[in-house]
């Protein structure tokens, strides 16, 4: 398929198998399970593996497109996907030949899927992972406070400090299991006020050996900071999809009630969002304060979509399966989504700016 293929084949499944059940989805990691068996199913999970190992390999442009998509349908399948997606780009820039000749290909075979494990990184004080170097690799203990698709990936990313301060990467089950080489015991599944369907736990590794052949890679001391420095923008397409999932809410209310006021509001914050949309492309080449104000003003706009989604909804928005109520908690999820302290104080920055 080329690009628009992909897009189009993305939005029919979204509108026709997603949307109908955005909010049983939501909730219900079995409905999640299916909805994501039919990205699988339609390759749409191997969009960033290469194509020399049979994925599609697809521009960035296009990528954020498929983001706003499936955000715009279900923040819960768009978040679950989007750690699969991350998982798998970190893993086709591995050095690990042998590696990626493994699990690439079985990513592109519907296979395997992966979550991700290390954004403990980012905290201060006393590692929450760490690796100690043996003959064979290196042996992890710790807590992985936050990993994301229990029973719905079979491996993720971990990230563990070894004693120089550097951070190996490497792959590991995605189950409690326990054997000669070290065990891992997963939590309970977290109760989530939004996506709680991803199902997202916490991992305890003891000795685990990380064997030199699962190693994607050794990151230097401070690699986090400075990834997060470059990815500012990565949430900004699925907030996008976000304040999309939110305008649809409120032309639908409008639709409804018959409502000129309702339609006029629809009309500019869409307005606002393509004057967003409009930015984000020469953003990529912005400082990093601008990318920062575009990425807050980004989340402004979701809530405030989500927020006024309810508003137009009346009552019904409290209702535990309205549409309303999902998008507003969603948009929650994307205020904090790959979170520094840079993006928290942007976003802080941006809402005290009103006056009373």
């Amino acid at each position: 398929m080329d690009s628009q293929d992909i897009l189009n084949s993305t939005e029919t499944y979204l509108q026709k198998c997603i949307s109908p059940h955005a909010e049983i989805i939501d909730s219900d990691s079995e409905a999640l399970k299916t909805a994501v068996a039919g990205l699988e199913d339609r390759s749409l999970l191997a969009l960033r593996v290469p194509q020399k190992w049979g994925g599609a390999e697809i521009a960035p442009e296009i990528f954020y497109q498929y983001q706003e998509l499936t955000a715009r349908y279900s923040g819960a399948l768009s978040f679950l996907q989007t750690q699969h997606h991350s998982a798998t780009a970190m893993l086709a820039n591995s050095d690990n030949e042998m590696l990626k000749s493994r699990y690439l290909p079985a990513i592109a075979q519907k296979e395997l899927r992966l979550g991700i494990g290390f954004s403990h990184l980012r905290r201060s004080g006393n590692p929450a992972v760490t690796a100690t170097p043996t003959k064979a690799g290196y042996l992890l203990s710790g807590k992985v406070p936050w990993v994301t698709g229990f029973a719905l990936f079979q491996k993720f990313i971990v990230a563990a400090v070894l004693p120089d301060n550097r951070a190996v990467f490497g792959l590991v089950p995605f189950a409690n299991i326990e054997r000669e080489s070290g065990k891992i015991a997963c939590s309970e599944i977290m109760q989530l006020i939004a996506m709680n369907s991803t199902n997202t736990v916490t991992a305890t590794l003891d000795n685990w050996l990380l064997h030199e052949s699962e190693i994607i890679s050794v990151k230097p001391l401070g690699w986090i900071s400075e990834n997060d420095t470059k990815n500012i923008l990565n949430f900004v397409p699925g907030t996008f999809g976000c304040i999309r999932a939110g305008l649809d809410v409120i032309a639908a209310a409008a639709a409804a009630k018959n409502s000129p006021f309702i339609a006029a509001a629809c009309q500019k914050l869409e307005q606002k969002l393509d004057r967003l949309k409009q930015k984000f492309p020469q953003s990529q080449h912005s400082s990093k304060t601008e990318q920062l104000a575009l990425r807050a003003q980004a989340i402004d706009l979701a809530v405030r979509c989500g927020h006024a989604a309810v508003a137009v909804s009346s009552g019904a928005a409290n209702g535990a399966l309205h549409p309303a109520g999902r998008v507003y908690r969603e948009a929650l999820v994307y205020t904090v989504s790959g979170q520094t302290k840079d993006v928290m104080e942007a976003t802080v920055d941006r809402l005290i700016e009103f006056e009373i």
